[in-house]
């Protein structure tokens, strides 16, 4: 039996533009109008301006500190606008910080901030063109999908962040793809790889920026394995399934699930995981297709309970006036939501990435103005602005009344994300708003109206008549588009 790196070698090297249908084609391109999006607000954060601070700063201490030993080109130092593993951290960190980027639900991953980081900086540095660009996205998102719902949730359960795990692995593959890896280059590409994964949940939910820095680290770490293995650098096959692999570390029940079906003689009774069938069944469905999009900057677990809070908020705001007299009154408002969901309950965040793991800051904000949003996590949380005194008070009130409630119930129905807010008035009076699925999946998938409204709400400066190019990125090498784009 083959190795799962073995099969997804195959995978991506065979994967050709021609066979790619339309529809996930275009999705592709929907999701990188929305990494666009995302990626070009990121950059004003602080997290990204540090790690661009950092990255200049020992560039220019490299470049002024080059070995005399150096024979040839391969050991030049490139500076920030050419360096491929600089720009594709930085992209990843810009793509990842405000938490907006796109996900899988059953895989539990953030594919597009690593994929597409890693797709710009390599296709730029060796000018590929705009087919070439498609086909190692759309590979790059199927190794991140398939290997994301193998391992999880019990990788996640573990303390693992997919997105820093997995995105490295992912990153690598679609280096590997437009670096133009052989069959033994592309399993030692991502081999290494998966020995330099990493991404732990605790800087997530410990309010540090150790969350944007996952996926930073990913595509740097996925850019570096491929030209690693390009010049002939190993890396071992069974970094994945082997006895001291990635499963075995890092997603233990997984691991035991095809060592326990491996070991059986007479394979009859297969394990809900048993590997072939699995890979057979999943790997090429083209899981791009089933990628969600984020409306709100918090934590996707979030917001189902921001959705009903919204709607909950509609029903009463009648005039504003009236609406202060309901919010003062409300004598308990009771979260009902799944496991993972209610470990959220950080009921008094420092800053914006507390905030962004925190559901009850989440439902205030929404119940106090209808919406959640980046100049709304600004405005109520203290980063150095001048907060409203007046609105702070709002929020600490909202906040004493929440009670955060895993329910049973609920948790059967994940991967669904379901949420019930249930507000409980002095005077009796309930008001109650259930949210199954949020928007942005499923039958309440984004379109392009909607991406783009996102887009320009994120980036209200930008011309987007430039963005029209996407539809047909095809016809451009990767350079002169990203010149487009980027021009002012």
């Amino acid at each position: 039996m083959k190795m799962i790196i073995e099969n997804f070698a195959d995978f991506i090297i065979t994967l050709k533009y021609s066979k790619i249908s339309k529809k996930v084609i275009n999705n592709g391109k929907l999701l990188f109008l929305d990494y666009l999006g995302n990626t070009f607000r990121g950059m004003e954060e602080e997290s990204t301006q540090i790690a661009i601070k950092t990255i200049n700063e020992l560039n220019q201490y490299t470049s002024s500190h080059k070995s005399n030993n150096a024979q040839n080109n391969d050991y030049i130092i490139f500076n920030e606008t050419k360096n491929p593993i600089n720009r594709g951290f930085i992209n990843g960190i810009a793509s990842h910080t405000l938490d907006l980027d796109d996900g899988h639900s059953l895989g539990q991953i953030h594919p597009g901030s690593t994929v597409f980081s890693t797709a710009i900086a390599i296709s730029e540095f060796k000018n590929r063109n705009g087919e070439e660009f498609l086909e190692a996205i759309v590979g790059g998102y199927e190794i991140a999908i398939v290997l994301s719902i193998l391992a999880n949730p019990e990788h996640r359960n573990q303390g693992f962040h997919s997105t820093g795990t997995i995105g490295t692995i992912a990153a690598g593959a679609t280096a590997g793809k437009l670096l133009k890896l052989n069959k033994k280059q592309m399993i030692n590409c991502l081999g290494l790889c998966g020995t330099t994964a990493a991404g732990l949940l605790e800087s997530d939910h410990g309010g540090s920026m150790g969350k944007a820095l996952h996926a930073g680290n990913a595509v740097s770490n996925g850019i570096k394995c491929g030209f690693l293995a390009k010049k002939g650098f190993t890396g071992v096959e069974s970094i994945i399934d082997g006895n001291e692999g990635f499963l075995k570390a890092m997603s233990i029940k997984s691991y035991e699930n095809i060592k326990n079906f491996n070991d059986i003689e007479e394979k009859t009774n297969k394990t809900e995981k048993d590997l072939n069938s699995y890979l057979s069944n999943n790997l090429g469905k083209f899981h791009i297709n089933d990628v969600y999009l984020k409306k709100y900057p918090v934590c996707r677990h979030l917001h189902s309970s921001i959705e009903s809070s919204i709607e909950i908020f509609n029903e009463i705001n009648r005039n504003t006036e009236e609406y202060y007299k309901s919010i003062k009154n409300i004598d308990k408002i009771i979260v009902k939501t799944y496991k993972i969901a209610s470990q959220h309950n950080n009921y008094t965040p420092k800053n914006k990435e507390e905030l962004r793991q925190s559901l009850a800051y989440s439902i205030a904000i929404s119940l106090l103005f209808g919406d959640l949003n980046i100049n709304l996590i600004t405005k109520t949380i203290n980063t150095g602005y001048e907060i409203n005194n007046e609105i702070n008070n709002e929020i600490n009130n909202i906040l004493s009344k929440i009670i955060i409630v895993e329910d049973e119930n609920l948790n059967k129905l994940y991967p669904k994300r379901p949420s019930k807010v249930i507000l409980k008035f002095k005077n009796g009076k309930t008001i109650e708003k259930m949210t199954l699925n949020p928007k942005g999946e499923g039958k309440n998938k984004f379109n392009k109206n909607d991406i783009l409204d996102k887009f320009k709400t994120l980036n209200p400066q930008y011309n987007i008549d430039k963005l029209k190019i996407i539809e047909n990125i095809e016809d451009y090498e990767i350079y002169d588009f990203m010149k487009i784009i980027n021009s002012k």
